[in-house]
């Protein structure tokens, strides 16, 4: 299999926790593939009509996107146990999974919309942004409990990379500030090894 990548996509590494913790990286052959809102990657066009990562190429030649239907895929190619059996336990793994893409997404555009020039910034957008990130974490904070008491699946690795991507690109955020309980959760998250392994790299090119 092949697999779309970037060194720093929160998505990407919700993927790259999924093949760590399943023991089958050594099945993905990663193909760094660079992409940006301004600028299409046109290689990357043939498997992914929406140019975006990340990507999954089976050996059939069969495109798999996005992150959720990727781990999704992955987590029962390998049997992985990230998605619970239980009909009510796997409602919640895939609404908390539902919630951290989504501040995901809503951390992206904020990014996008804060590295303009401050007279291109459109205030009202910041405001919508930064409502909405206080408004997950609260909602997070809340259940810190049970995400504590909660084997690991793919509701918490997708909450874990969006907290993380907030110590990345949201440092001035100061997010643990009045969410304490869900700092601990994410203190404990960030010691797994395939959390360790897929840390985002400035360093790649």
């Amino acid at each position: 299999m092949k697999l779309h990548w970037s060194p720093r996509s929160p998505f990407v590494r919700k993927v790259m926790i999924v093949l760590y913790e399943a023991g089958i990286e050594d099945r993905v052959a990663c193909v760094r593939t660079p992409v940006a809102m301004d600028k299409p990657n046109l290689d990357l066009l043939p498997d992914n009509p929406l140019l975006k990562l990340p990507t999954l190429v089976l050996e059939d030649g069969t495109a798999i996107y996005d992150s959720r239907v990727i781990c999704a895929y992955l987590n029962e190619l390998a049997g992985a146990g990230l998605l619970p059996a239980e009909p009510r336990a796997r409602l919640t793994a895939e609404r908390r999974q539902a919630l951290g893409d989504g501040l995901l997404d809503v951390l992206l555009l904020y990014r996008q919309e804060r590295n303009k020039p401050p007279a291109r910034q459109t205030p009202a957008w910041l405001d919508a942004f930064g409502l909405k990130v206080d408004a997950a974490l609260a909602a997070l904070e809340k259940e810190a409990p049970a995400l504590r008491t909660t084997p690991l699946d793919l509701g918490l690795i997708a909450i874990g990379c969006a907290l993380s991507y907030l110590d990345y690109r949201f440092a001035d955020l100061g997010w643990r500030d009045g969410h304490p309980g869900l700092a601990a959760w994410h203190q404990d998250f960030s010691k797994r090894p395939s959390v360790t392994r897929s840390q985002p790299d400035d360093a790649a090119a």
